[in-house]
């Protein structure tokens, strides 16, 4: 089976972010409050606390503009944070959630039909593995299966 790695959000797009910079749809991110409940970062994969201030922003994971480009809602806090080590192993804050889209990208950022699935966040890894038995697929794309929000990458280990 192939092995597999999970890739956050990399730490220059989240650099952009925190010093102001326009988000996909040339907007500056969204300052708020976190409640507590469900205000996932995309750079360190944890949960932004009660009380802590974080960022709203359209996020287009994608290096241009392109028909298959999805652009999404995410969650980022609002001051710098480390950024979740590359694992082979499902980031532990999705095993508390319920479900992700899992699709499947070529070497032209484009979905290959056909691959797009949703999975528990224990089954995350191997749907994956699965994915790239194919061999037109670069890397596959972890969304929220709920409200689509892009969560992380995962490639070949």
């Amino acid at each position: 089976m192939t092995q597999v790695r999970f890739f956050s959000m990399p730490t220059e797009d989240a650099k952009t972010y925190w010093a102001g910079g326009p988000d996909a749809n040339g907007q500056k991110p969204e300052v708020h409050i976190s409640d507590g409940d469900g205000v996932p970062c995309r750079h360190c994969q944890q949960d932004v606390a009660e009380g802590e201030p974080y960022l709203i922003l359209a996020y287009r994971p994608f290096p241009n503009a392109q028909p298959y480009a999805e652009t999404g809602p995410i969650f980022l806090h609002a001051a710098p944070c480390a950024r979740h080590a590359d694992s082979d192993r499902t980031p532990a804050m999705f095993l508390a959630r319920e479900s992700y889209l899992l699709k499947g990208y070529d070497g032209d950022n484009r979905i290959v039909y056909g691959t797009g699935q949703i999975v528990p966040p224990h089954d995350m890894a191997t749907a994956a593995a699965k994915i790239f038995e194919r061999g037109d697929v670069r890397y596959v794309h972890v969304r929220s299966a709920l409200n689509n929000c892009y969560s992380c990458r995962i490639e070949r280990a």
